[in-house]
């Protein structure tokens, strides 16, 4: 056998292999926590977020983007493990997904163990948690005090994120929500700098992490955690400026859906955590006032966006940078009479997302195909050329950022679990699958899901704020028991036929 020369062979594939590692994507990951798609990419545009939507242009945003509980950390966890609740087994803020999965390779942690410098900063996984295995270098988020002005943070330590599951640990064994108006005012809008708050701070760490990532000559993965426009809705006064309070519309559906189980939409304990706020339904000017401090945030958070896209341009990063945004989850401003997250609703579950990639030729589309946020692991290794790892309960949703047109998944699904009903049912998982036309939910006793309590239908075709529960209609017999099964073969049926 000849050595010297399969030596040669296989020094020239090793420095070919390091060559195309060295010309792979970068990644530009992006967390917004509490996004809602309600901005100028998806046609709002008294929303004021120029970043957010020049992004949308380089890129695809896509309009039916879906997570798979509508909460911070089971949210998280699905997608960077690429696996779903059921799997991960974090439903709560108090669990970390090592736990059922101790060994599995999450997304950063993928690119890392193939070539990739990865770093991360501000809220990516949820709250007090992390996974130090998932970064070359240790995580790391900037202190910051949560208001502008020093009289209200009296109210809780500066700096804590309000979902710290520390904190919950470090309480009650299990809390639904924070002592009433334990904390300080739930909206602010001092005349500070942008780097009195967290985010500002994350923005400024990262333009000078994306200075040091370019002279590494190595493909990196940075990820970037911005908290805002999570609760408070505090944001510097300038940003508050950009709104006319007054041209602030209110939801037009303050009730909740119809003929639906009282438990399937709760009021917000989170929001009522907050100084000032009423137990009971909240009053037309409050809501108004909330509103111009989510839009605030939101603008907020884009300004901090902006320094960092304008610095990976200004280092000539940006032509060969992935750079994907997402909301965790979606939230509700007052639809059915409730605030926050926390639902199966379309409003909670669908989140912004947005992703451009070098070379993309639909730059500035617009995507209606169905995807879900277990899927952009799967994605984001897909266009890096790396290979899929096999616990991945998604797939890559490439062939729609190259179509967007194109028909792709037939079905999302998401989950929450509630404690169970008034005539004293144990704890329950409404599990909900979203077709093209209909919002079908099943909530199903959580130690046997073949124990059906009630089921949700809505019909997005006449009903897009999915005000009224049909599934009880005798008339939509045929379809509950269709749609029944397609929801009984679950994700796996509902992948692409072609």
């Amino acid at each position: 056998m000849n050595y010297p020369r399969l030596l040669a062979l296989a020094l020239l594939a090793l420095g070919a292999a390091t060559l195309r590692a060295a010309d792979r994507p970068n990644v530009l990951f992006i967390a917004v926590d509490d996004l809602r798609p309600e901005f100028g990419a998806y046609g709002a545009n008294y929303v004021k977020s120029p970043n957010l939507d020049r992004l949308a242009r380089s890129g695809v945003t896509f309009h039916r983007a879906y997570c798979q509980q509508a909460v911070c950390s089971p949210t998280r966890s699905s997608l960077l493990t690429g696996t779903r609740p059921d799997t991960t087994k974090v439903w709560d803020l108090v669990t970390h997904f090592r736990t059922a999965l101790p060994d599995v390779v999450t997304l950063p942690q993928h690119f890392k163990n193939n070539g990739y410098f990865v770093q991360g900063m501000g809220k990516i996984y949820h709250g007090g948690f992390d996974d130090p295995v998932s970064w070359s270098v240790p995580w790391q988020t900037p202190k910051a005090q949560t208001y502008g002005h020093p009289e209200n943070n009296r109210y809780g330590r500066p700096g804590t994120d309000p979902d710290d599951a520390k904190g919950e640990k470090a309480g009650a064994k299990k809390k639904s929500a924070e002592k009433r108006n334990s904390r300080g005012p739930a909206f602010e809008g001092a005349d500070v700098p942008d780097n009195t708050f967290q985010d500002g701070k994350v923005a400024e760490l990262a333009v000078a992490t994306l200075r040091e990532m370019k002279a590494k000559q190595q493909p990196f993965f940075l990820a970037v955690g911005f908290v805002k426009p999570h609760l408070p809705f505090v944001a510097p006064k300038k940003y508050w400026d950009l709104y006319d309070p007054a041209k602030i519309q209110l939801a037009p559906n303050k009730y909740r859906p119809k003929d639906a189980p009282d438990y399937s939409i709760l009021p917000g304990g989170e929001l009522r955590s907050y100084k000032d706020i009423p137990e009971s339904s909240i009053p037309d000017d409050l809501a108004r006032q909330l509103k111009h401090g989510y839009y605030a945030a939101i603008s907020y958070m884009d300004a901090q966006l902006g320094k960092v896209l304008d610095e990976l341009e200004r280092l000539g990063l940006r032509e060969k940078t992935i750079v994907v945004l997402w909301g965790d989850h979606g939230w509700k401003l007052g639809e059915h009479d409730a605030w926050c997250k926390h639902s199966n609703s379309e409003n909670d579950t669908n989140g912004a997302l947005l992703l451009s990639a070098p070379g993309l030729k639909t730059a500035g589309a617009h995507s209606r195909s169905i995807v879900e946020f277990v899927d952009i692991y799967p994605t984001l290794a897909d266009l890096a050329g790396l290979p899929l790892p096999k616990h991945l309960e998604g797939i890559s949703f490439k062939p729609v950022l190259e179509n967007p047109g194109r028909t792709w998944k037939q079905a999302a699904f998401s989950q929450y679990p509630r404690p169970g009903s008034k005539s004293g049912s144990g704890q329950l998982m409404g599990y909900s699958m979203r077709t093209e036309r209909h919002r079908f939910t099943v909530w199903v006793a959580r130690n046997d899901a073949s124990k059906v309590e009630t089921i949700e239908l809505y019909d997005h075709t006449i009903d897009p704020q999915e005000n009224q529960n049909l599934a009880g209609r005798k008339e939509n017999a045929a379809l509950v028991e269709k749609l029944m099964v397609q929801w009984k073969a679950g994700w796996r049926g509902a992948l692409p036929k072609s």
